[in-house]
């Protein structure tokens, strides 16, 4: 064995083989000569970055300086993609040609096998927190779903479900304009993110439903005179504005039963949103979404 070839040996080892061990490593054989390597090249790379949290790393082997290492696989033609795990080959990805093939290569490779890695550790570790905040902040104590969510941005400052978690905390304790700083304040790609789509949620749903001086008073004439639709709309976001949910959505599925038209449809539109602010895949929305369907189409 010459001393490129075992040179050769000892590159492939370091960069693919030992990565291999806790990673899924996506090995590109090409060559510089290559047409079709050249037009795939772009597109590893780009999901390769995509899931590198997800414990994905992509290795390039050009074939003609590598003839011993494209030997040893039997390359016959390029490109030639294969993912590798603890040392193993355990897929041929050359017929994903596209993005959406290799996104569904990897997704299934990913469910099938046991990679770890430091980000996703993280993640475990932080989720149980995430979800302490989100009860108290659901319980309707804002001020210490905020302290919570203050500690969490120090442990992981570019979390988006961190992030938009303090902004609804902000919110629920009426510092409306500071929640509005701190989605002014986030990078563009971080607040098109759908978290983040339903902290601004909050933030218009705050903005609309006005706190109400006297509640119960407002409570009192609206039983007294249920035809009056508009006080019952304004009590519903004096619900809301105090944290009682299930309050604010009994009222405005009671107008939507009563005149699902008023205001184009305020009460419903209104409903919606705050089914948004709360998170659409909650039980507590699930269930108000079928006293919703019950009415509408019941």
């Amino acid at each position: 064995m010459s001393t490129a070839e075992r040179e050769a040996i000892e590159a492939f080892r370091r960069d693919v083989v030992e990565p291999s061990m806790t990673k899924l490593v996506i090995i590109d054989f090409w060559a510089e000569w290559c047409g079709p390597c050249k037009a795939l090249t772009p597109l590893l790379d780009k999901v390769a970055a995509a899931y590198a949290d997800k414990g994905v790393v992509l290795a390039k082997i050009d074939t003609d300086k590598n003839q011993f290492i494209a030997a040893q696989f039997q390359i016959r033609s390029i490109p030639t993609v294969y993912a590798m795990f603890q040392g193993q080959l355990v897929a041929d990805m050359t017929p994903a040609r596209t993005e959406s093939a290799l996104r569904t290569m990897i997704d299934q490779l990913l469910r099938q096998l046991p990679i770890t890695n430091e980000e996703a550790a993280a993640e475990a570790e932080i989720e149980p927190l995430i979800a302490m905040a989100e009860q108290v902040l659901a319980e309707g104590d804002g001020e210490r779903a905020l302290s919570i969510f203050d500690q969490l941005i120090e442990l992981a400052p570019d979390h988006a479900a961190v992030l938009a978690g303090r902004i609804r905390a902000l919110v629920a304790i009426g510092q409306t304009d500071a929640a509005e700083e701190a989605i002014a304040a986030l990078p563009d790609d971080v607040a098109k993110l759908p978290e983040i789509s339903r902290a601004k949620a909050a933030i218009a749903l705050a903005r609309e439903a006005k706190p109400v001086d006297d509640l119960v008073g407002l409570a009192a004439k609206v039983a007294a005179n249920p035809a009056d639709m508009a006080a019952r709309y304004e009590l519903a976001g004096g619900q809301m504005a105090i944290g009682d949910r299930d309050a604010a959505a009994d009222s405005l599925l009671a107008m939507i039963a009563d005149d699902r038209d008023w205001q184009e449809g305020a009460a419903r539109q209104r409903l919606l949103k705050l089914f948004e602010v709360v998170g659409l895949e909650d039980p507590w929305v699930s269930a108000q979404r079928r006293r919703l369907s019950a009415i509408l189409f019941g």
